[in-house]
């Protein structure tokens, strides 16, 4: 076990071999699909099952780890060796999960920092990652911390949806609250400000939408170094056509990296609903 251990959330989107590899500690959400409860991931609640759920008209919700749970978490890693714990997670405008965190580091025998993204999906799981990296290089906890901090505000969160019904039944609709009503009927362009959804755009046609989220990706990508993860709910093929569009366009910012392409986390999933298509370019930091 390191002296130092990174922790996050299940909505952060490391795939688990990669968590595994890096040795970052992730702690399931959790989703209630009519009278079940599951843990989002693979062995409970999957996006599959969530966008099923969806269109079938189930009742789906989510909720946030409780303050013991993560407790739980810190104290077996105080006890399998770690000194310290960087526990980074979704935004806390949009989860609870960064306050069960903070309420959680206060009850146990080991320091935590607790770091809210002001991001969702791979943009808090980029942050996760640029902590390991710089814990990796010889850094020190509080480099590695504002590392994430640096990385998750560097990163760009964009996303259309086929309809904002699902975001204003989960009250996570935060800025693009005033398109509702006709904007219903179109496709939203969606990005994440200050931890909430704003609205970017209003277009006609899956199709436009996902043509002006790549011109966008490219702009935000602009001369950087960049990773970029591509995401979709029950839209596989789209999120495909993006991904290697993307892949082309901007292949000198990847630098040989491979651009992930995947279907979003349950959780979000739940709160996006069927058709969603997402990106994040999140810009490369230099290490020390």
């Amino acid at each position: 076990m390191p002296r130092t251990v990174i922790v996050t959330d299940s909505t952060a989107s490391i795939p688990p071999e990669q968590a595994e590899e890096r040795g970052i500690v992730v702690v399931p959400l959790r989703v209630v699909i009519g009278a079940q409860v599951f843990d989002e991931g693979v062995d409970g609640a999957t996006p599959e099952r969530v966008a099923k759920a969806l269109a079938e008209f189930v009742p789906v919700s989510t909720s946030r780890p409780n303050p013991a749970a993560m407790a739980e978490v810190y104290e077996r890693l105080a006890r399998e060796g770690a000194k310290e714990i960087i526990s980074i997670h979704i935004s806390g405008e949009m989860s609870g999960t960064y306050e069960s965190a903070q309420l959680a580091a206060k009850q146990v025998n080991v320091k935590v920092t607790c770091i809210d993204s002001r991001q969702v999906g791979a943009s808090t799981g980029y942050a996760a990652l640029s902590a390991a990296d710089v814990l990796d290089a010889g850094g020190t906890v509080a480099e590695a911390a504002q590392a994430a901090r640096d990385r998750a505000g560097a990163a760009t969160s964009l996303f259309y949806v086929d309809t904002l019904e699902y975001l204003r039944r989960g009250g996570r609709i935060g800025a693009a609250a005033a398109i509702l009503g006709g904007a219903l009927s179109v496709k939203p362009l969606l990005s994440i400000v200050d931890g909430k959804v704003a609205n970017l755009e209003k277009v006609r046609t899956g199709a436009k939408a996902l043509a002006r989220l790549e011109d966008l990706a490219v702009e935000a990508a602009a001369s950087q170094s960049v990773d970029i993860y591509v995401a979709h709910l029950a839209n596989h093929d789209r999120a495909e056509q993006l991904a290697a569009t993307l892949g082309d366009r901007l292949a000198d910012n990847l630098e040989g990296r491979e651009l992930w392409c995947g279907e979003l986390g349950a959780v979000p999933g739940a709160h996006v609903g069927p058709g969603m298509v997402a990106v994040c370019v999140a810009p490369r930091l230099p290490l020390g």
